[in-house]
C-alpha cells in the first residue's frame, strides 16, 4: 500500500522536489498528493506545481493559531494524507495537530539534536565551535525540536566554515538524508517507546 504524503512548507521547497522525485522514481513506497504553505511565494509551491502536485498558499492572516491548523488538517484529510512532511516550515504547530497526526507527522531539523534547537542552528554551531554538525529527522511532539530521531547524518564543520558555506554542505546532506528517513519510516513500521523510535525488522533482517 503506498503512503500518501502530504508536505507542508514555507520556504525554498528544494527538500519537497527530493521527496517527490523519491517516491515517483519508486525509491519511497510513497505518493506526495499535495503541498501546503503559508507563504504565498514558498518556494516549495512552484516545485510542487512544476512537477504536477496539487499545491496550495493557506493565508494564515486573521487567523489564530489554532484556527489555521485547522485549515491544514482539513486540507490534508481532503487529501487522504497518511504522512505528514515538514519542510522548513516556520510555524510551530498546535498540540491538537500534533495529536491528530500522532506519529505522523515528521520534520527536519539542521544539526544533531539534541543540540542547537530552534532557529539558526547554522550560526549555534559556528558560535559554539563543535567540529561536527549535522541534520536531524524526527517526529513531531509537542515541544520544539524535541521529538523521537528518527535519523541522523553528520556534517564536519571546518576551520575555514562561514554561515553560508556550513549550511551549504547541511542542506546537501539533508537532500540525500530526508528520502531515506522516509524510505526507513514508511517501509520498518516503527514504534514509539518512549524517546525511542524502534523499527521492526523484517524476516530477511534477522538471518
Amino acid at each position: 500500500m503506498t503512503t500518501r504524503i502530504g508536505v507542508i512548507s514555507s520556504g525554498r521547497g528544494e527538500n519537497a522536489r527530493y521527496i517527490i522525485e523519491a517516491a515517483r522514481s519508486g525509491h519511497i513506497p510513497a505518493e506526495v498528493v499535495i503541498v501546503l504553505a503559508d507563504q504565498r511565494d514558498a518556494g516549495a509551491l512552484g516545485i510542487a506545481r512544476e512537477l504536477g502536485v496539487e499545491a496550495h498558499f493557506l493565508d494564515p492572516s486573521g487567523l489564530d493559531r489554532a484556527e489555521y491548523d485547522e485549515l491544514l488538517i482539513d486540507h490534508l484529510e481532503r487529501a487522504g494524507v497518511d504522512l505528514v512532511v515538514l519542510t522548513g516550515y516556520m510555524r510551530i504547530l498546535t498540540p491538537e495537530f500534533v495529536r491528530h497526526f500522532k506519529n505522523r507527522t515528521i520534520n527536519i531539523h539542521p544539526a544533531l539534536l539534541p543540540a542547537f534547537r530552534g532557529l539558526d542552528a547554522f550560526q549555534q554551531a559556528l558560535d559554539y565551535g563543535v567540529k561536527v554538525t549535522g541534520t536531524t529527522i524526527h517526529l513531531v511532539d509537542e515541544k520544539v525540536d524535541h521529538g523521537p530521531i528518527i535519523y541522523q547524518v553528520p556534517v564536519e564543520v571546518r576551520d575555514d566554515d562561514t554561515h553560508e558555506s556550513l549550511k551549504a554542505r547541511v542542506q546537501e546532506a539533508e537532500y540525500r538524508a530526508y528520502p531515506e528517513a522516509l524510505k526507513l519510516f514508511i517501509e520498518k513500521r516503527p514504534k514509539v517507546v518512549g524517546r525511542k523510535i524502534v523499527f521492526e525488522r523484517k524476516e530477511a533482517d534477522r538471518s
